[in-house]
């Protein structure tokens, strides 16, 4: 029997990590109420993909089958130049292998599976916000903006990696910026779309990707080198206009997309920032996904990472006799996950967002090389994945 046989836990999140936890929470017994500042469950988002331990958490969920069900389509990585094709890599033929997975799901599809398997001992409040949290030795009350108060046993954080909770409650959390830029958006698809995850760069560090859906539309991202995390606190207006002044001047498929950004409902601006924190609980306040561990879409495991934090902090608390022992085991586990995941490669992200013509020319004769048969070969030889499912731990107190 783990801390006790039922507590109360809020979690603060309905993305990926916050509905895995609730889950596997309410599975062992416990009653969690989920609160999510959007005014309903937010199903927009990009292309994500899962692998490893994080499609293992999925089968011991009984999901697999249905999250299969709900991808993409995609069918590898292209990359292209002025001139046509400089590589392919197909998809992946096993649970992690491959630029593009198995399982390439759009992130609200994801979200929305997680939060429809639900068993019944989890509440859902959306519209809301943590105001406040205050902690004493039996519990913490927490005060959301709306001005309802919960009295509970543990908050489990599972917000952004730009969380408002987590920086009013920890104060030692390095936001480490990349200095890359992403806008994602989504446009109408055309009938020369096709079910590649195509990527396109030129100079001045800049890039273009297109990427299917199974919903009608077409996935875009451009990204860009930037040392200005300003542009991120502008208003939505004024970022189309920036970025439609940057991609001014670019090719291939930039116009028809630059058009298509300025009537969108759909555009998310990402500075992107890796989170490290050398703590991942305060109390009985715990982080969980991309607020205690962010490693940016760069590393290609955050929604992995995000499904196997949550089931891992919850066979923990499920399992572990007191919440500080429940903490130590979930931070022991998924400390080398995450610090694999956040060592990306050196001259990340710049190598890959050359700026000059000669850099340019350089990266698209090394991919001519890479997407080459010998070049396929080698990389499946001596890469790796970052997260294997049997790192995963079993739990049965999370099997009931």
């Amino acid at each position: 029997m783990g801390i006790v046989a039922s507590v109360d836990i809020l979690i603060s999140g309905a993305s990926i990590a916050g509905p895995t936890a609730a889950y596997w929470l309410a599975r062992a017994g416990h009653h969690v109420t989920v609160v999510e500042r959007a005014d309903s469950l937010r199903t927009a988002g990009q292309n994500v993909d899962v692998r490893g331990s994080g499609r293992e958490v999925l089968r011991r969920m009984g999901l697999e089958e249905t999250v299969a069900a709900r991808t993409t389509g995609e069918v590898g990585l292209r990359f292209v130049g002025d001139r046509g094709v400089l590589a392919e890599f197909p998809a992946g033929d096993d649970d992690s292998g491959g630029a593009t997975a198995q399982i390439e799901i759009l992130r609200g599809t994801l979200a929305r599976t997680l939060v429809e398997a639900a068993p019944g001992a989890v509440t859902y409040v959306f519209g809301d916000q943590v105001d406040r949290i205050e902690q004493d030795a039996d519990g913490a009350k927490v005060t959301m903006a709306g001005g309802a108060s919960h009295r509970v046993d543990a908050v489990i954080v599972a917000e952004g990696s730009r969380s408002r909770t987590r920086d009013r409650l920890f104060d030692d959390v390095d936001l480490r910026e990349l200095g890359l830029y992403t806008a994602f958006g989504t446009i109408a698809r055309e009938p020369t779309d096709d079910q590649w995850w195509t990527w396109y760069n030129t100079t001045g560090g800049r890039s273009i990707t297109m990427r299917p859906d199974n919903v009608g539309t077409t996935r875009v991202a451009l990204s860009f080198l930037s040392g200005d995390p300003e542009l991120q606190s502008l208003d939505s207006e004024r970022q189309r206009a920036a970025i439609d002044e940057i991609y001014r001047n670019v090719g291939w498929q930039a116009p028809r997309i630059r058009a298509a950004l300025h009537t969108t409902d759909e555009l998310y601006l990402d500075y992107l920032t890796q989170v490290r924190a050398p703590r991942w609980s305060n109390g009985r306040v715990i982080l969980c996904g991309d607020a205690a561990w962010c490693a940016t879409p760069v590393s290609g495991v955050g929604t992995t990472l995000a499904l196997t934090g949550a089931y891992i902090l919850a066979g923990e608390i499920a399992t572990a006799t007191s919440l500080p022992a429940a903490v130590a085991g979930y931070e022991r586990r998924m400390r080398p996950l995450v610090d694999r995941a956040q060592k990306l490669p050196p001259g990340t992200p710049r190598l890959a967002h050359p700026r000059s013509r000669a850099g340019l020319a350089v990266m698209r004769n090394l991919l001519r090389v890479a997407g080459s048969r010998p070049g396929r070969a080698l990389a499946d030889r001596f890469s790796s994945p970052e997260t294997d499912a049997d790192e995963l731990p079993g739990y049965p107190a999370l099997a009931s």
